[in-house]
């Protein structure tokens, strides 16, 4: 392993990032004056001073999302009027891509190139969101008789709460807002408190572009003070969350107290198959790479590969050695491609699922702890073998850099074991037989299934999960319909019989 550092022999950045909240068109403080700091996790300094919201900010900015809605601020837009917004706010990320980078970066501990590709990929989201604002339509049936003409039409669903998490912060929200905001809703936005930065950043674009007073509002603060509010509000219409399977399930139980819709997009457990006969350089490439990207800390992390026993030890030795190579540390250091653990909650979690593995009998045979450093919070890429499905390191979702690895005889074991956890969100399969992947990608009970790929997305395709990966769908052409609902209007042509007067 090879663990690249900058030395750390000053502040990363020349000071803190100072970023304010959004509430009803005003870039604010909270109404307590209280503030809370965050440290970078990679090098130990205070690099992000944010605003500690109550519970009356939260409240307040649910009552500006509210009138703004209500009073047509935004949803009597046409839609090629929110398109041009929604245009101009891609084009302010696009201006503010090298700050917006390093604030991820520092919060988050991910390596500042991957943060540079994922800010830079949220300017193509928010130009698809636009282009789905002007194509929004309903229906109309002429087919319904002589007398009737019926018409159906989507209408934005009203104030929608979005909270977003710590893994990428920016990329997420960007999955979520725009698509809301062509739909003509109006938002109230609840970021991690442990990445504030870029959505804060992210509010400053959507002033200069000309979004209207209360439209989109900002708190941010904890779950308890600021979440729960937003969840349990009678105003909040809908809920988008991302997040962990656990909170989803309380959002969940709690929006349906009130019967809000909800979209929730939550862990995953995903499995690369792989076959004798793929392509050997390019699985061994994507194991690698969809295990340690972001180090581990997405719910779409190919956490688990399942290896056919003809090719199991040599598959698995290439892995190892192709790990090694793999430079971990200081995510400033262009050449890193994993940084720092983004907490040490996290920490925490990961250490734990790997003593739970080795109790159950299984092997660490690359990595397993952390590495010591004078600063920062960093773990070694880990390999573990000697797995068996029914062992919680085989589908409990770790959220580190730990990959598991199974064996299979049969396609049909391999589809048996790919299932046998709680979650659905992705999958990939890995072989030249196009009869073998498309038997295991219509057997996996999954939402995306790669094929000789892993971890491509693109904005025209849904994302979302089944089981417990979540409820409904991001991206995708009917990205901007989950933000509606739709009514159907009945035309009545000419005169209508009284129906006392119809004979039977």
């Amino acid at each position: 392993m090879k663990f690249l550092n900058l030395e750390r022999h000053a502040p990363v950045i020349k000071q803190p990032y100072q970023g304010r909240m959004l509430i009803d068109g005003e870039l604010c403080i909270s109404q307590q004056g209280k503030i809370t700091e965050r440290k970078s996790p990679a090098h130990d300094v205070i690099v992000g001073i944010y605003p500690d919201a109550c519970r009356e900010d939260a409240l307040r900015a649910v009552d500006a999302a509210r009138k703004a809605f209500d009073q047509g601020t935004w949803s009597s837009r046409s839609g090629s009027e929110r398109a041009d917004l929604l245009i101009r706010v891609a084009e302010g990320i696009a201006n503010r891509i090298e700050e917006m980078a390093l604030i991820e970066s520092l919060e988050t501990g991910k390596p500042l190139t991957q943060a540079r590709s994922e800010v830079s990929g949220c300017v193509d989201l928010w130009k698809y969101a636009a282009a789905l604002a002007r194509t929004l339509h309903g229906e109309s049936y002429n087919n319904l008789g002589n007398s009737t003409l019926g018409i159906v039409v989507r209408q934005p669903i009203g104030v929608v709460a979005m909270i977003t998490p710590w893994n990428f912060p920016i990329w997420i929200l960007s999955q979520k807002l725009p698509f809301a905001l062509a739909a003509g809703c109006t938002a109230v936005i609840k970021p991690s408190e442990l990445t504030n930065g870029t959505t804060l950043i992210l509010g400053e674009i959507l002033l200069e572009a000309g979004l209207p007073q209360g439209v989109v509002n900002i708190v941010t603060g904890l779950g308890p003070t600021v979440g729960e509010p937003l969840i349990n509000h009678p105003d909040i219409d809908m809920v988008s969350f991302t997040g962990s399977t656990r909170v989803g399930r309380h959002i969940a139980a709690e929006a349906g107290r009130s019967l809000k819709k909800v979209s929730l997009e939550l862990g995953g457990k995903n499995p690369q198959i792989i076959f004798p006969d793929c392509n050997w350089e390019a699985a061994v490439d994507a194991v690698v790479f969809g295990v340690y990207f972001n180090a581990g800390e997405c719910c779409n992390s190919g956490s688990r590969i399942l290896v056919h026993a003809d090719i199991a030890e040599r598959f698995t030795q290439a892995v190892i050695d192709r790990s090694k190579q793999v430079p971990v540390g200081d995510p400033l250091h262009p050449d890193v491609k994993v940084g720092a653990i983004t907490s040490e909650t996290q920490l925490n979690i990961i250490e734990t699922a790997i003593k739970n593995a080795k109790a159950e009998g299984a092997t660490i045979r690359f990595g397993g702890e952390r590495i010591p450093t004078t600063a920062g919070m960093y773990f070694q890429p880990t390999i573990i073998t000697n797995v068996e499905p029914s062992m919680s390191i085989a589908h409990e979702e770790v959220f580190g850099p730990v990959l598991s690895i199974l064996n299979f005889s049969t396609i049909e074991e391999a589809i048996t074991i790919a299932n046998q956890t709680s979650y659905g969100l992705s999958a990939a399969v890995w072989s030249k037989d196009i009869d073998i992947c498309l038997r295991a990608a219509k057997g996996i009970h999954a939402g995306t299934i790669w094929i000789n790929n892993f971890l491509e997305g693109f904005p025209e395709l849904p994302f979302g999960g089944f089981k417990a990966s979540g409820i409904g769908r991001e991206l995708g052409l009917n990205a901007v319909e989950d933000y509606t609902e739709q009514k159907t209007i009945q035309l009545h042509i000419g005169e209508r019989t009284h129906w006392w007067l119809t004979q039977s």
